[in-house]
């Protein structure tokens, strides 16, 4: 963050206690199929078998730390950057930077709102035609997997008012006509918000929205083209994608493997060549997931940096096949909402100025837990950013790594019930509505106690005290794991048919991302590398790695400029090395050049 920049709710900075990470395997029953269908009803119907399942995924663990008593609860991890001069918050620009075009011999290539708005402005294509090209690509043929829903009259409206503007010469900027996608759990006005949900018409949950969410009225008052609604994983409550309702999208880089979630239709539709920007949401890792299993970029903002949310954890962030998109939307989606307190009272992000120190911070025993060639990809990147951009590396440690992970889980779980706790839900029972897994999981969830939230909201201080120590320590550090710690998530076949509940892998795959969550501070997840698919997968694509950024509270430019060390590492070939790509960012075998397609189309 900028020097002598002021916080509203910032920790004390406190050293926390000295703990060694001891990762342990747990031991949660995999369930899939008729066992999961078995399970799920006798869970719902035993609340002593519910209590056990919630013992045993160690959701009690906080009762054991004697240290919190020294710790008063965050119940919510708001820290806002304020303005030092009183005056008003003010939008971010759009920078000249951000106009420019890749080299188009760049290998793994993809398409940007920059390469949009040349051809648009040339007259080489036109928004409509894109869109023509696109909407048929929603509702059949194999992308379509990727959109939940999509309303033609609306899309092909704006885009005929963009290519007006165009014609006229007056597009009202780079992202003019330029499609989108947003992740189904974001309110657009005229659609129905399923969350993941199967439709059931008579159930009054599912209505369409009266309103457009900041965010994304903000992407789309600057002439963004929302094509659709994007698929996402079930109430978001876990990481693979996996939507047996409503359907899976696919990874284009190994369709043997998950796209990650829960914002899984947006790193499917991005890393296929679709739209080269989403908005997903993040409680849980649900943007940075699916962008290191698909190879794109994701963003998860500072706590209600974008959108004051009715969560202690989630986020609205974008997801971007390129860092300048991703950076085009963050500054978009974070203009100061006048009808929003807390969203409004933050200041613009400032990235640090050239001489400020670049400090890179990793904990190594939680860092080294990551697979071998996901940890090989990521200590690549880690020796380019040290040795050819000058950053600084020190050591770091983090107490309580692997009890705030189980803190975290628990309390996204007891979020989720509160949310399907509505009276507009037949009975008034959460679980009506939902598939097989949740109902496992939002069982869970129901069994955590006042008491065992106010423990994680003292784990919770006590991680955000720990944190402001090192940023207090180490000005500007950013602290850098791999994203997840496998490269992928194997599809188990059948899983279509009820979906299944593998506690064991969700949480090893949330063992970075859930930090930012807990705390409320901004993280970046960049592609670094790639490694080999298991070898009887049936398909050879190789599978994106991912490198995650963690900053403190409001430092998201910091991050994004961070981010493009990370893009120029990758476009220059640098992941080269056991379990690397072979050089330079990979785009799938099945990528959509929309492009090409839309070139095509009469008007």
């Amino acid at each position: 963050m900028a020097s002598g920049q002021r916080f509203s709710g910032y920790p004390l900075a406190r050293e926390g206690p000295t703990t060694a990470y001891e990762y342990s395997q747990d031991q949660n029953p995999v369930m899939r199929g008729w066992t999961l269908v078995v399970a799920a009803n006798l869970i719902t119907r035993s609340s002593a078998l519910a209590k056990w399942t919630w013992a045993n995924a160690k959701f009690g663990v906080t009762d054991k730390i004697a240290e919190l008593n020294d710790y008063t609860p965050r119940l919510e991890p708001i820290v806002t950057p304020l303005l030092t001069d009183g005056s008003a918050p003010t939008k971010a620009e759009i920078t000249a930077d951000l106009y420019q075009r890749q080299p188009e011999d760049l290998p793994g290539r993809f398409y940007s709102a920059a390469d949009y708005h040349e051809l648009y402005k040339s007259g080489q294509l036109t928004p409509l035609q894109v869109a023509k090209a696109l909407l048929p690509l929603t509702t059949e043929g194999k992308y379509k997997a990727a959109w939940a829903v999509t309303n033609e009259d609306v899309v092909l409206a704006a885009a005929k008012a963009s290519t007006e503007r165009y014609a006229n010469g007056k597009p009202l900027g780079v992202l003019d006509g330029v499609p989108i996608g947003a992740k189904e759990d974001i309110n657009a006005e005229g659609y129905i918000t399923y969350v993941g949900l199967a439709y059931d018409p008579t159930n009054p949950f599912f209505k369409p929205a009266e309103k457009t969410i900041w965010p994304l009225a903000q992407l789309q008052a600057a002439g963004a083209l929302l094509v659709g609604k994007l698929a996402m994983h079930e109430l978001g409550t876990d990481i693979s994608g996996c939507n047996p309702r409503r359907g899976t999208p696919v990874n284009w880089n190994n369709p043997a493997y998950y796209p990650g979630g829960s914002s899984s239709g947006a790193g499917s539709a991005i890393s296929a060549g679709l739209v080269p920007i989403a908005l997903g949401t993040d409680a849980g890792g649900s943007n940075r997931i699916p962008a290191t299993f698909c190879g794109v970029y994701g963003l998860k903002p500072t706590l209600h940096r974008t959108h004051t949310m009715k969560s202690a954890v989630c986020v609205i962030g974008p997801l971007a096949a390129t860092v300048a998109d991703l950076t085009i939307a963050y500054r978009l989606m974070s203009a100061p909402d006048p009808g929003d307190a807390v969203q409004g009272a933050f200041a613009p992000s400032v990235a640090p100025g050239p001489g400020a120190p670049r400090t890179i911070g990793i904990c190594s025993a939680w860092f080294d837990r990551a697979a071998p060639a996901v940890r090989a990809a990521a200590c690549r990147a880690v020796a380019y950013f040290e040795e050819r951009l000058g950053y600084e590396v020190v050591e770091i440690a983090i107490p309580y790594l692997e009890e705030g992970q189980y803190a975290h889980s628990a309390w996204a779980l007891t979020e989720a019930v509160n949310n399907m706790r509505n009276p507009a839900t037949p009975s008034y029972d959460p679980l009506a509505a939902v598939n097989h897994c949740n109902k496992v999981m939002l069982s869970m969830g129901a069994c955590t106690s006042g008491v065992d939230m106010f423990k994680y909201g003292q784990l919770r201080q006590l991680h955000m005290e720990h944190l402001a120590f090192l940023f207090k320590k180490h000005p500007n550090l950013l602290i850098l794991t791999p994203t997840a710690p496998e490269a992928g998530w194997r599809i188990h076949p059948g899983d279509a048919a009820y979906g299944f509940s593998d506690g064991n892998l969700t949480m090893r795959n949330m063992m970075y991302v859930w930090l930012a969550n807990s705390t409320g501070c901004p993280a970046v997840s960049c592609p670094v590398g790639y490694a080999d698919p298991d070898p009887d997968c049936g398909n050879p694509g190789k599978l994106p790695i991912g490198l995650m950024a963690m900053a403190e509270w409001g430092a998201e430019e910091q991050l994004l400029a961070w981010a493009r060390d990370a893009e120029r590492y990758i476009n220059e070939g640098g992941n080269d090395g056991d379990g690397g790509g072979g050089g330079g960012r990979r785009r799938p075998e099945e990528w959509a050049d929309v492009v090409a397609m839309a070139g095509g189309v009469e008007l």
